[in-house]
Parts: structure tokens; C-alpha cells; sequence
């Protein structure tokens, strides 16, 4: 009898599940249905022979009826009534960047954070960073018209940044730099911007993805890491002592070329044993047997000295008890 009862509930909760099964995609319809009746107010005049390009909206997420989560015309822009009696008029929302009725930054972004909350990661910072307090706002980077968005592909998420951040797009058209992809030079985009930085806030310095310079580098630069046994105290520091990160004329990415670099803190007589490794009071120069100034000096002097990383391999640490210098 046990076995029946069982049977028989095995069999009413297969039938319940058939049943439900049967009623979501009618649900689902039904959902459907109502969003693009309540967007046919919007449709009937942009429809997909507008010139604006707003119905390739039913290409993206943001325009799947099937999924009830999708926002309607009316979710973003309002209800717009103005707007529907006199098409001359901007909706209560505007996100075209070339509107005269564009609306204000903070209304934007209200509009797009009912449903993208910035309590939820990656947007926890939004608030108070650097891009919300100088007026950017979600549509400045985003365009949710349109299939595919530029700024959501490492192929093409430079170009939207490089739009703002002019200093950088020259940078990484030098000769030493991120593998990013740069319009023009044919470069392959092996890593985007949003690896490095979070455009919707961080706890980090310049919106670093990690709270520091050097735990956002070691993600990718492991080996640099350590900690080391002898460390390298600029390195410690900040990796951008001596590196520029978004491109260099000199490799790999050195903000000046050795030996120059090593003297802005090295600046003592090389071949003193006492001060070699110290600041010598005549300043960031380098002397012969400490007497002179390098350019001072006779060519093969001026040769000494020079390529520091020939010996000292390890500058950015050491693990050998012997590699106190960075030699091993």
C-alpha cells in the first residue's frame, strides 16, 4: 500500500510539473505581448525604417519581451506624454548625447539604476567616483539601442574610452605598450581598459580594480609579486616608480631609459664602494672616481657604467641569499 501512496504522489507531482511547464510559456506570451502593446505607443513612429536607429533595440537584451525583466520604452524614458501629443518635444528622459532636450546626468543615470542598483556589484562605488562626480553618465559609454555595444568589446572599449581620455590614446600608439586594440595600427586586443580600471568606482587610486597600483598589476604580473627576500624599495612602492602604463618609448614600458632611470635615485659614483649604492651630495649625477661629471668625462668613461641591468637581473627582487644587489 505504501508503494501505491508513493506512486501515486510520484505520478500527481510529474502531472503538477507538466502543468506548470505547460503554463509558463503561456505566461511568458502573455508578458510578452503586453510590453509590445504598451511599446506600440513608441513604435508607431519609430518604427524600423526610422533613421535613428532605436528600434535595434529588439536585438539586445534590454529589448527581449520574452524575459519580464526587460524595461519598456516607457520604463526608461517615462511616460512621456508631452512628447506623445507633440513629437517636437523630448521625452521626460533624454539620453541622445545630440539632443537639445538631453537630459541631466543625474536623471539618467536615476533611470538606468532602478534596475542596474548600485548596491550590487561592480557598481557599489558608483556613488562619489570619479566619473559620477565629474557628470558622466550610463549613456556617455553605453548605447543599449543597439546590438552590440562598443564599450562591452575588447576590440572596440578603447575607442569609447579614448574618447574623454585623449592622453592615453596617445600613449598607447607608442612603441612599448598594453596589448590593447588601437584603430589604425592593427593591433589585436589581448586585454580592454575594464581589466585594469572599473568605470563604475573603486576603493582603489585613478578607479584601479584592486585597492592598489601593485595589486591590480601583479593579477596579470604574478612573478613580479614576491614578497622577495631583498626588495627593491621603489618597487614595493608603486609599480609606476618606474613604469608609465598606458605606453612608452622605451620597453618595456620604462618611463626613461636605463641608465637614467636607475640614477634618479642611484645617483652616487659607481665605482665608489663606500657610496655606490648611495646619494652623493653633489646631486643626481654620475662621477669618474668621484672628481667629475660624466659629461665631462672621456668617451670611454662615459661608456662605464651604463646598461645597469646587465648585472643587476632581478630589480624588481631577489630570493637568492646572495642577491642582496640584485645580481642572482
Amino acid at each position: 500500500m505504501k508503494r501505491v501512496y508513493r506512486l501515486a504522489g510520484v505520478c500527481a507531482f510529474l502531472l503538477g510539473g507538466a502543468a506548470a511547464a505547460a503554463a509558463a510559456p503561456a505566461q511568458q506570451v502573455g508578458t510578452a505581448k503586453a510590453l509590445l502593446d504598451k511599446d506600440f505607443v513608441c513604435t508607431t513612429c519609430h518604427d524600423a525604417s526610422s533613421p535613428k536607429k532605436i528600434f535595434s533595440i529588439y536585438q539586445t537584451r534590454h529589448g527581449n519581451r520574452a524575459d519580464a525583466r526587460a524595461p519598456g520604452c516607457m520604463d526608461c524614458h517615462g511616460p512621456s506624454d508631452k512628447h506623445i501629443k507633440d513629437p517636437g518635444t523630448g521625452t521626460d528622459v533624454v539620453f541622445t548625447a545630440k539632443s537639445k532636450h538631453l537630459s541631466a546626468a543625474d536623471d539618467r543615470n536615476a533611470s538606468c539604476l532602478k534596475c542596474h542598483d548600485s548596491k550590487v556589484l561592480p557598481r557599489t562605488n558608483w556613488m562619489g567616483s570619479q566619473h559620477q562626480a565629474r557628470g558622466v553618465a550610463c549613456s556617455d559609454c553605453h548605447n543599449i539601442h543597439v546590438p552590440d555595444q562598443k564599450v562591452m568589446s575588447k576590440a572596440t572599449q578603447a575607442e569609447v574610452c579614448f574618447t574623454c581620455h585623449k592622453a592615453q590614446r596617445v600613449q598607447t600608439r607608442r612603441i612599448s605598450s598594453h596589448p590593447l586594440a588601437v584603430t589604425g595600427l592593427g593591433t589585436t586586443a589581448k586585454m580592454s581598459c575594464s581589466d585594469c580600471h572599473n568605470p563604475h568606482g573603486a576603493t582603489g587610486p585613478t578607479l584601479l580594480v584592486k585597492n592598489t597600483v601593485n595589486e591590480t598589476c601583479s593579477t596579470c604580473h604574478a612573478e613580479k609579486r614576491g614578497p622577495f627576500l631583498w626588495e627593491h624599495a621603489p618597487v614595493v612602492d608603486s609599480c609606476v616608480n618606474c613604469h608609465t602604463p598606458h605606453g612608452s618609448a622605451n620597453a618595456p614600458l620604462l618611463k626613461t631609459r636605463v641608465p637614467w632611470l636607475c640614477q634618479d635615485c642611484h645617483s652616487g659614483d659607481h665605482g665608489n664602494q663606500v657610496n655606490s649604492a648611495a646619494n652623493l651630495l653633489g646631486g643626481n649625477v654620475t662621477t669618474v672616481n668621484g672628481q667629475q661629471q660624466l659629461g665631462a668625462a672621456a668617451p670611454r668613461a662615459q661608456t662605464g657604467a651604463r646598461a645597469c641591468l646587465n648585472c643587476h637581473v632581478l630589480v624588481h627582487g631577489s630570493n637568492h641569499p646572495a642577491g642582496a644587489k640584485f645580481q642572482r
